[in-house]
């Protein structure tokens, strides 16, 4: 007998009435968490989708292999129900980051919206999206975006090492994200690596988004820091809150938040264990 899935806190109409409600509030942004490491970032009726995957995509790809995707969480939201969104942004080219069964329909939904890729995947996010190169907003380390009142910086993410094409791109990435007065770093998917927490600190980061899978050979998958990892970096470089992502979405490659909790609670690090669909607000504008 199947394992019942996990049913999000918020989900379907109640996310987007919640969305709604939230973003009356201009003295604060919120944070959604959509499953994975699908982030809504929403600041004065302006918002900003990280790396989404609302599909089915992953799961039907590997149902007949001898790696599985078994799905542990109910789907959030529709993308076409996403039809508020501004920006989304993909970090690399893994299809739980860049998905053509979530953004098509998103992109259909919202004319006007702007895409932010890494600059080494902008020929395969044409062919997953269906729209030309040139639509793209491509990024690479060390550059930075103005797509008002977001300003996108990328950083190097290491998913098991930092890797760049036969050009010198990198292949992973993260963003930092700054609007009116605050800063929100998604990682993307990463190990902790020397620098990391050093360049983060120039930015004094409120919200840190952070994936605490971990990894094992065992899951013959590219790994993520465990979640000590990431508490221990969020506290080195001086991060207000860290959430945790990247689990309960498969059921091979998934991790409980408990070691995450514990390593801040030592440390006495912020943080915010998220159930999907739910909300994490900033305090009031500082």
């Amino acid at each position: 007998m199947a394992t019942p899935l996990i049913k999000p806190i918020c989900q379907g109409s109640a996310l987007l009435k919640d969305v709604q409600h939230r973003s009356e509030q201009t003295d604060r942004f919120h944070l959604w968490w959509l499953g994975q490491s699908g982030f809504l970032l929403g600041w004065k009726q302006h918002f900003l989708l990280f790396d989404p995957y609302l599909s089915d995509s992953l799961t039907k790809k590997y149902a007949a292999t001898d790696k599985p995707h078994v799905r542990m969480t109910e789907q959030v939201v529709l993308p076409e129900a996403l039809d508020f969104v501004q920006v989304v942004t993909s970090s690399h080219q893994h299809t739980d980051h860049l998905d053509g069964e979530t953004l098509r329909p998103l992109v259909k939904a919202n004319p006007s919206i702007q895409m932010v890729v890494p600059h080494a995947h902008l020929e395969l996010a044409s062919q997953r999206v269906g729209k030309p190169a040139s639509w793209f907003h491509s990024m690479d380390a060390g550059s930075n975006l103005q797509i008002d009142p977001f300003r996108l910086h990328a950083l190097p993410s290491a998913h098991e090492c930092i890797e760049r094409d036969e050009q010198g791109r990198h292949l992973f990435l993260g963003y930092v994200v700054e609007f009116g007065p605050w800063r929100v770093y998604h990682s993307g998917d990463t190990l902790v690596y020397d620098g990391l927490a050093d360049q983060l600190k120039q930015w004094a980061i409120d919200a840190a988004i952070l994936p605490i899978n971990g990894r094992g050979p065992e899951r013959r998958v590219a790994g993520n820091m465990w979640g000590d990892e990431a508490a221990r970096l969020a506290s080195e470089a001086g991060v207000g809150c860290v959430i945790p992502c990247h689990y309960e979405m498969f059921a091979f490659n998934t991790q409980s938040p408990a070691q995450f909790i514990t390593t801040c609670q030592q440390l006495g690090q912020g943080h915010a264990v998220l159930r999907a669909g739910g909300c994490w607000s900033s305090p009031m504008q500082h």
